[in-house]
Formats: C-alpha cells, structure tokens, sequence
C-alpha cells in the first residue's frame, strides 16, 4: 500500500453532526475516496464546540459524539479504536483507525463528565480552542490567563485516563503551565512553526523544543492563514515540516491536517497544491526532495503511534 497516514486532526463530527441532522446516513462511506482515499489510514476525529452552541456544550458534544458512532457503525471501512493493537488490527484488515477527540475542553463541566467521555472512547483532549474555556485561555483571549485550577485537575485525569493532551490551540501561558502540570509527552496537533509564519496558533521554536523534550510530537497544519500570509503553497507548508524536523528531529513531526474544506461557511481556499486529501501523493512527492523513506514513514504515521502508544496503549 506504500506510505500510510496518521491525520493527527480533523473535523469531520462537525459535519456528521451537520448531515445525520439532516436526515443524511453513512456520510463517510459515501465520501471515503475524498476524505481518506489511498492514504489516510488513521485519524483524531474531533468534536469542536462552535462559539454558538458553547452554551449548551455539554448535550452537543454528546449528540456530535452520538451521530459520528452512529454514522461509523453504518460503513464497513472504519474501526473506532481506543488502543494501539485496535489500530493495528483495523489498518491490517484494510479499515481506517478513528480516534475520538475533542477540541477545546468546553463540555468538560467535571472530573466524573471527563472520565464518562473516556468511557464513550475519548482518547484526544485538545484543552482550548481559540476562547477561554473553563481550563485556561485560547491564543485570541487577550487576558493571558494560563491554566485554572480545574485546569491542572483535568491534565492530571487526562494523565490517570490515558488520554493524549493537545496542546494546539491554547495560549503561551497556558502552554508552560500544561508542562508544569505534567510529566508525560504532549502533542500539538495541528499547528507549526511561528518563525516561518508569525500566527498566534503556530509555535515558538522554544514551544517546539519543549515538546520534542518530553518525546511528544508537533503535526504540521495545512490551514493556509497558518502556512503563509501571502501566498499559502504545498512547498510552504513542507517548508514547515523541514524547519521543524530539523530544530527538533524528524521523530517529532507528524501531519495535522486540519482539511475543512467540506464544512459549512467555509469559502476560504486552501493550501496551493495542497487543498485536500487528494492532494496527499503530491504531498509525498514534495517530502522525497527532503527526506528519506525512512524520516517518510515516521512523519505520516510512526512518531503519531508511538506517542498514542506510550500514552494510551
């Protein structure tokens, strides 16, 4: 099958929960050639909660949950998974590995909720989104809050849990503090490098060395606003895998990428040569000019399983 692709970050509930509330079923089968074609053989799929629907957070996470099992359980070529060996068997048997995640910790209203997602087969806990939440402040809050209290208590059941903490999306403060907090290896799953394009969501180099220190992993975004400013491209966007796999190893960078092409409001282009998952074998080309197969194989999906691995199990 060639190279295989660990997708660190996407929003796909958000379009199940959009669809089945239409009336719709078995949207992933129906869309597997574009949303993972020959490539994409495991992937977080992750609940975000829009600013509209923050209020009731709680009851939408679980509907968003709900309607992706649902719309899951109706194709034959996906395997929810909430260990390694269930990924392994599902990539063996030819299926695609999803892992459940939320984006922003917006539902999390106790321990006990936090626990009960684990049991739905939360796996990926993304601490913010982009707004202050009850964890700590996104990286457009202007307060520069770091972690609340309940915040350090949600990092240690994450760490109890075995659920992987991300740390895209939170601010600066908020980053060291979740570093503070814990021992274990974090990943940022969608973001990359601020030296190359100066955005709030994309990390400082000294975030980046933080994170390859605990043996954690950084998956590059393919949002263009966090490529480039001006001219967003596929040789831009693996200008920020090779920056970044040089300043802290090639073992530390994975893919995140973020596609919401397919998402309602979005009239946004996206990357230059790099807008979908199509696009991925022109991806693999670009990373051959930079990398040997070897460096290939851990960036697409080997550094990916071994820090869920080493975090979950």
């Amino acid at each position: 099958m060639g190279y295989v692709v660990f997708d660190a970050h996407s929003d796909l509930p958000t379009l199940i929960w959009e669809e089945r509330g239409k009336g719709e079923g078995s949207v992933l089968e129906r869309n597997f050639e574009r949303f993972f074609g020959d490539y994409v053989r495991a992937r977080v799929a992750s609940v975000w909660t829009p600013p509209d629907k923050r209020v009731y957070a709680l009851r939408y996470a679980i509907e968003a949950f709900r309607r992706f099992k649902s719309d899951v359980r109706e194709g034959e070529r996906f395997e929810l998974v909430t260990d390694i060996k269930g990924m392994d068997e599902a990539i063996k048997e030819n299926r695609v590995a999803l892992w459940l995640g939320l984006e922003g910790g917006e539902p999390i209203e106790s321990l006990d909720v936090l626990e009960t997602f684990h049991e739905l087969g939360l796996r990926v806990l993304t601490l913010t989104w982009s707004l202050r939440n009850q964890i700590g402040d996104g990286v457009f809050e202007r307060t520069n809050g770091g972690l609340t209290n309940f915040g350090v208590e949600v990092v240690g059941k994450a760490e109890e849990l075995g659920i992987v903490l991300d740390l895209s999306h939170i601010n600066e403060a908020g980053f060291w503090d979740a570093l503070d907090v814990t021992s274990f290896p974090v990943m940022a799953s969608h973001s990359n490098a601020r030296t190359l394009c100066n955005s709030p969501r994309n990390l400082t180099d000294e975030q980046l060395k933080a994170i390859a220190e605990r043996d954690g992993v950084v998956g590059a975004v393919a949002i263009p606003s966090f490529v480039d400013r001006e001219k967003p491209t596929l040789d831009k966007y693996v200008e920020h895998i090779a920056y970044m796999a040089d300043l802290i190893g090639y073992r530390h960078v994975g893919l995140g990428f973020d596609f919401v092409y397919y998402l309602s409001g979005w009239s946004g282009k996206g990357v230059e040569g790099f807008e979908d998952e199509s696009r991925i074998p022109n991806l693999i080309e670009k990373m051959k000019e930079r990398f040997s197969e070897k460096e290939i194989n851990a960036i697409t999906f080997d550094n990916f399983r071994r820090l869920f691995g080493r975090i979950i199990g």
